[in-house]
């Protein structure tokens, strides 16, 4: 992508503004001066903070939304045949997808630290500008989930510093100008894609070799370090627990309906314990790489633990919604095995009576692929409930269907569908009625209900706090 495609360009038009990835680049254009539109077929809270800077907003998808834009930008969610994407491509105007802008826009701040990996990219990168923000560092950030402190999934600043959410789905993080990388895991995801975790690696690998100063990565993870493997010319730091990383978390404590507790050393020497507000020990090893990201930079351990310790987690990352009846409610944005797995364990120390997974199965490619994975994740919870498969862009090619999911499962429920019949928005409301109905409906004082799943899944959560609500009242 050139560079200098911004150049000269005066008036941006946004299809699909109102989205958490969108917003942060509309945050930072409009501060360049950008003069900025937008449109969206969905009235959220993000897109009413797009108009409170100032920035028109049509609400619905039409031809003509783009006229006079020099420049127009979508994301991979605006399906091929989205009117304003189709008048878009013919306007003879340049047309860029999300992550392409935010590759330009990396390339504009000489201290980009761009956080991938398969889990944990939007925690990590909120616990880095929550440490960043507390300690009055002015950074530029892009989060792929909503973080309290900046009151929303990005914000702009005038320092050199960019915090920036780095996602391997198509190789979109290879578009991006990293200068310190962070590797935080490998996993088999996007197979759709990629096709094999080696393919997966040999991705990961091109963009440590992107990164011009260093590479920041877990040194337990044994794919990481096949990704890393012949990667020179730039310093490499390790993170994990083993006796072998440069930064190690021992001495490690969970805390019953909180999170963990942890000694840091730096090479084999202590520098300080932290006590964290997230719980699971995937959240040590995310808070483990923020600490060597930002002693690289020069804070104090004081000052990153001072982060760390007021970080109470990123939207839809464990986020508590409500307590009901002694009934705790809070959603979850896990959707590949290895994210259930860590987050269910989780909860399973954190002393609730009973967990429940809520789960949302997204794309049938995923669900098919690792059917059997999910399966193993899920029966950690005491129930799973589970909803139909969110195919997103797909169509069900595969003949994947949840009961498969349910049938190889001891504590799953779920909800025959018409399996001849087309997903419609209608059945999936119906499905999720029908959901939240059995959660009220048997759900007990001191459990623990986690909508789990990258959908819209999170919608379940607050139903069933409604419905939870309604019966207290009546």
């Amino acid at each position: 992508m050139n560079k200098l495609i911004l150049n000269e360009k005066k008036h941006i038009h946004f299809i699909g503004i109102g989205g958490s990835g969108m917003y942060p680049l509309a945050q930072i254009l409009h501060s360049k001066g950008f003069y900025l539109t937008g449109s969206d077929n969905n009235e959220t809270d993000t897109l009413q903070a797009v108009r409170n800077m100032g920035i028109p907003v049509t609400l619905g998808q039409k031809a003509e939304n783009i006229e006079g834009a020099d420049l127009i930008v979508h994301t991979a969610a605006i399906m091929a045949d989205n009117p304003e994407l189709i008048a878009a491509k013919a306007s003879g105007v340049p047309v860029l997808e999300r992550s392409e802008l935010l590759g330009i826009i990396s390339s504009w701040f000489s201290d980009a630290v761009c956080v991938t990996g398969t889990h944990g990219k939007t925690t990590t990168t909120s616990m880095l500008t929550q440490i960043l923000v507390e300690n009055g560092l002015d950074i530029s950030a892009v989060i792929g989930g909503k973080l309290p402190i900046i009151h929303g999934s990005g914000c702009v600043g005038t320092s050199d510093i960019f915090v920036c959410e780095s996602c391997e789905f198509m190789d979109h993080f290879l578009k991006l100008y990293p200068d310190t990388a962070v590797i935080l895991n490998i996993d088999a995801d996007h197979l759709d894609y990629f096709g094999t975790i080696e393919n997966i690696i040999k991705s990961f690998h091109k963009f440590c070799e992107m990164a011009s100063t260093a590479v920041i990565y877990n040194g337990d993870d044994a794919n990481t370090l096949k990704a890393i493997e012949g990667i020179t010319g730039k310093e490499m730091i390790s993170f994990g627990y083993g006796e072998s990383n440069q930064y190690r978390a021992v001495d490690i404590v969970h805390n019953a309906n909180a999170g963990a507790s942890f000694t840091v050393l730096k090479d084999g020497q202590e520098m300080g314990r932290i006590t964290l507000q997230v719980p699971g020990e995937h959240n040590v090893l995310n808070a483990l790489s923020a600490v060597a990201v930002c002693d690289k930079r020069g804070l104090t351990f004081e000052q990153i633990q001072k982060g760390l310790e007021v970080f109470r987690g990123a939207g839809r990352r464990f986020e508590i919604r409500g307590v009901v009846n002694g009934v705790t409610v809070a959603d979850d944005y896990a959707h590949h095995p290895t994210e259930l797995t860590a987050t269910l364990k989780a909860a399973k120390e954190m002393h609730y009576k009973r967990v429940w997974a809520v789960f949302q199965p997204f794309t049938f490619s995923r669900t098919i692929q690792h059917l059997q994975e999910f399966a193993d994740a899920l029966s950690i919870a005491d129930v799973a409930v589970l909803t139909d498969i969110m195919g997103s862009r797909e169509k069900n090619t595969y003949g994947i269907y949840t009961r498969n999911l349910a049938e190889i499962m001891d504590n799953a429920v779920y909800f025959p569908q018409d399996e001849s019949a087309e997903y419609t928005d209608e059945r999936k409301y119906q499905n999720f009625d029908d959901v939240c109905r059995y959660v009220v409906e048997h759900v007990q004082e001191g459990d623990l209900v986690l909508t789990m799943g990258c959908g819209d899944i999170n919608k379940v959560a607050g139903m069933i706090l409604n419905q939870l609500n309604e019966r207290v009242s009546s």
